[in-house]
């Protein structure tokens, strides 16, 4: 009986230990899993913090455009009104050289009569 007795604390002493080795093997599986967990749910965060940084430079490049395009137009504009101005003013410019040189010629006149 003893030997009965041994064999069978010896089975359960295997057993004992097979359940504690399990249940190490279980314990290190859940933190296992739940580290995988954290970790997907870190990967998650990261990935929603970073389309969150794209975006906002999506809509800092958006108002960088709107800006640049109204500046361009006002500086387009500016232009155009510079363009008429300096015709303008070349076409008085034209004007003023012939009357100078009419000017000029009558000057001539005079001074070859007196």
């Amino acid at each position: 009986m003893a030997t009965s007795s041994g064999n069978s604390s010896g089975t359960i002493t295997t057993a004992t230990t097979a359940v504690l080795t399990t249940g190490l093997e279980d314990g290190d599986f859940v933190r296992s899993m739940n580290q995988r967990k954290r970790r997907m749910e870190s990967n998650r965060e990261s990935a929603r913090r970073s389309r969150m940084r794209k975006q906002m430079h999506l809509n800092e490049l958006a108002v960088t455009k709107a800006q640049l395009t109204s500046k361009n137009d006002r500086l387009a504009s500016g232009i155009f009104v510079a363009s008429r101005q300096l015709a303008t003013i070349e076409a008085e410019n034209s004007i003023l050289r012939a009357q100078l040189m009419e000017l000029s010629q009558r000057l001539d006149s005079l001074n070859d009569i007196l």
